[in-house]
């Protein structure tokens, strides 16, 4: 096996197999991360609210189960500050093959819970604490495979390679809810409920093998290694990373900007198929393979918007794709109220595969730029994660809560995209990467203050 703590002298640029080997490992240990943990979200408003959470109100059984959904997110930030410690002090490889094993085993796991008619509340319990653990890792996954992919680019080339490991989320998407969409097609609807959903949560651990043996082979971030060179390792990298001032305030414009991005993928991804199946009474398979049509173009336009980013700077790019997600409600919800199959697909796909990846493509050089490399992983962590508690664990919570106190209307849902919107802008705006001499004082600054 190979080394997991090996670093190398970074004299020499790396060469471009070295590049791909890169590239491949971080969108492939993201596109596992995602499949794991938004299969959970798709399974949380068709299945786990029945079989986990049987309620006679079955508005009651799919809050319950989008709630699990949230807990997922609490534990991101926690993940984020334990990987992103090892990340930080130890190297960015070790963080980052933990987290691909500790969510395949999880999410493996899960698909093996019996139902709570079988064990009773044991079975909510059992699913909470391994919806825990599928939260923890990818709190550290993302960080890492950004920053690896980021820290690797080559000059002008920070938003691309930025976004490629964005690209996993669409893959993870596109099999997650099309493996969903598959197996719920050739089953009858009695054995996809009894147990054919399952298959899908055990298929992880052949995904995690894969990932595994290419993950193994990647060099450690050349940015790290100076670091190790240079001697200049954070010892306590959370400390280090508030001690400064401008960190401070990066970290709370960080969360501030990525609210509506939040809000964006989990009201198109995972909200829209319960609404269509919940308010509409549409049968699920539409919903899905829309979702998986909308990833399609989702995994298209991230590497395109990527590229521009590089020409506009990612902040420019990341503005121009708040004020698009803003406005994607007024136009998708139309669409998807008629009812029919055909313009319901075209309102996710455009909102989800279209206007969500000018917001997603440039995000990782965005904000991987707020903080000194010494402290990068725990900050971009710190940022990603805690945001995502309210933007994106709680979305599929708070729209099934104002979309009930609306009588099923969606008004109540647009004045949130627009609420979270213009807040998500004003933080992009008030928001200064750090330039490479802002960097040097802010590790000043940190000393001085430690």
């Amino acid at each position: 096996m190979a080394d997991l703590g090996t670093t190398k002298s970074v004299d020499k640029p790396p060469d471009r197999r070295q590049l791909r080997t890169v590239l491949l490992s971080c969108v492939m240990g993201t596109t596992i991360e995602w499949y794991d943990f938004f299969l959970y979200g798709v399974a949380a408003g068709l299945i786990f609210n029945k079989q986990y959470f049987p309620s006679h109100d079955p508005v009651v059984g799919t809050l319950l189960a989008f709630a699990t959904f949230a807990v997922g997110f609490v534990a991101r930030p926690i993940g984020g500050l334990i990987f992103g410690h090892i990340g930080d002090k130890v190297g960015r490889k070790k963080s980052m093959v933990m987290t691909m094993m500790i969510m395949g085993v999880a999410t493996f796991l899960i698909g093996c819970i019996p139902t709570y008619a079988t064990i009773g509340v044991a079975a909510p319990i059992i699913l909470v604490v391994l919806r825990v653990f599928q939260g923890l890792a990818v709190g550290g996954e993302w960080g890492g495979a950004v920053l690896m992919s980021v820290e690797y680019a080559p000059k002008g080339r920070r938003t691309l390679f930025g976004s490629v490991p964005q690209m996993g989320l669409a893959v993870g998407l596109m099999l997650g809810t099309g493996i969903f969409a598959f197996i719920g097609a050739i089953m009858s609807d009695s054995s996809y409920t009894a147990w054919g959903w399952r298959i899908t949560f055990w298929l992880s651990l052949l995904l995690v093998v894969v990932g595994m043996m290419i993950r193994l082979k990647v060099m450690e971030s050349p940015a790290f290694i100076k670091l190790e060179e240079r001697q200049e390792r954070s010892q306590i990298p959370a400390r280090d990373l508030v001690a400064s001032p401008t960190n401070r305030r990066n970290l709370w414009l960080g969360m501030g900007a990525r609210w509506v991005e939040g809000v964006a993928f989990n009201a198109w991804a995972v909200f829209s198929i319960s609404y269509a199946s919940g308010t509409l009474h549409l049968k699920s398979g539409p919903a899905l393979i829309s979702v998986m049509i909308g990833a399609a173009a989702l995994l298209v336009f991230i590497p395109v918007w990527g590229y521009l980013g590089d020409r506009f700077t990612s902040r420019r790019t990341y503005l121009l794709g708040v004020v698009l997600a803003t406005i994607a409600p007024f136009i998708a919800f139309p669409l998807i109220n008629t009812g029919n199959a055909v313009l319901l697909g075209v309102g996710i796909v455009l909102a989800l595969g279209i206007l969500y990846p000018v917001l997603y493509a440039p995000e990782a050089a965005f904000f991987a730029d707020l903080f000194p490399v010494n402290v990068r992983y725990t900050g971009i962590s710190v940022v990603y994660q805690m945001s995502g508690i309210v933007a994106s664990g709680l979305t599929p919570l708070v729209l099934t809560f104002l979309l009930d106190r609306a009588g099923g209307g969606v008004s109540l849902i647009i004045g949130y995209f627009v609420i979270t919107g213009v807040i998500s802008a004003v933080c992009t705006l008030m928001i200064r990467p750090q330039s490479p001499a802002r960097t040097k004082r802010t590790r000043i600054e940190s000393a001085l203050t430690v």
